[in-house]
């Protein structure tokens, strides 16, 4: 009996909070309601709701709906400029390199939609929390180190122009991609194509590398092909 009586209050004690756990339960949750609603339309009772927690829990994890906004924005370029790193930029030649990364933009932007559309959200409140955020420019500043590295090294080898900066380059690059697809639905409706097909995907991939290779190219080596 008193054995069973042990099972018994045992089975009935309150688990213990995982901290970490409830973390990252919050933070995905987060990411998709925020991606999907926006800042404003994102309401902590739903991502509470979503995450199966307290939305007390919210404030005190992340201290604000705004710090958690932040949290998920920074957490969205860390896994961006991770997964970009990895990238093999010093075994291609640099013109190849920058038509590397515009390849990697591409997938990623297709593989992670969450992430153009926390940053149009963003966007729309002028960069508040970035300008806020005392990790943004931490966050940013290998991949623009690594970017300048490649212009260089393509302007020594003679593959890349001298007048071509390294802020142009990856807001090109962005631009490119981001714009066809948060407006695809739009552009489908146009042009009475499908924009999101596997065809059409494909075209504008190699559109991007067209553009992107010539405008890099040395002007003379240009205007000859």
């Amino acid at each position: 009996m008193k054995a069973a009586g042990k099972t018994t209050k045992a089975a009935s004690a309150p688990r213990k909070r995982d901290p970490e756990q409830t973390r990252e339960r919050i933070f995905a949750a987060a990411t998709s309601i925020f991606a999907e609603r926006g800042f404003d339309g994102a309401r902590v009772d739903r991502i509470a709701t979503a995450a199966h927690i307290n939305k007390q829990l919210i404030y005190h994890y992340f201290g604000s709906k705004d710090a958690l906004f932040t949290a998920v924005l920074e957490g969205a370029y860390i896994q961006f400029r991770s997964e970009e790193a990895q990238l093999e930029h010093l075994s291609l030649p640099a013109d190849q390199a920058i038509l590397a990364l515009v390849e990697f933009t591409w997938h990623y932007y297709l593989k992670h939609p969450e992430f153009i559309r926390l940053l149009a959200s963003e966007n729309q409140m002028k960069a508040r929390h970035l300008k806020a955020s005392p990790r943004t420019k931490k966050i940013n500043s290998s991949h623009i180190s690594i970017a300048r590295h490649i212009l260089k090294r393509g302007q020594h080898e003679g593959t890349i122009r001298k007048e071509i900066d390294v802020m142009q380059l990856n807001t090109s690059i962005a631009a490119l991609g981001f714009f066809y697809l948060i407006n695809r639905h739009t552009l489908s409706t146009i042009f009475e194509r499908d924009l999101a097909s596997k065809r059409m995907l494909k075209e504008r991939l190699e559109a991007m590398k067209d553009i992107i290779g010539c405008w890099i190219r040395p002007r003379k080596a240009a205007l000859l092909t």
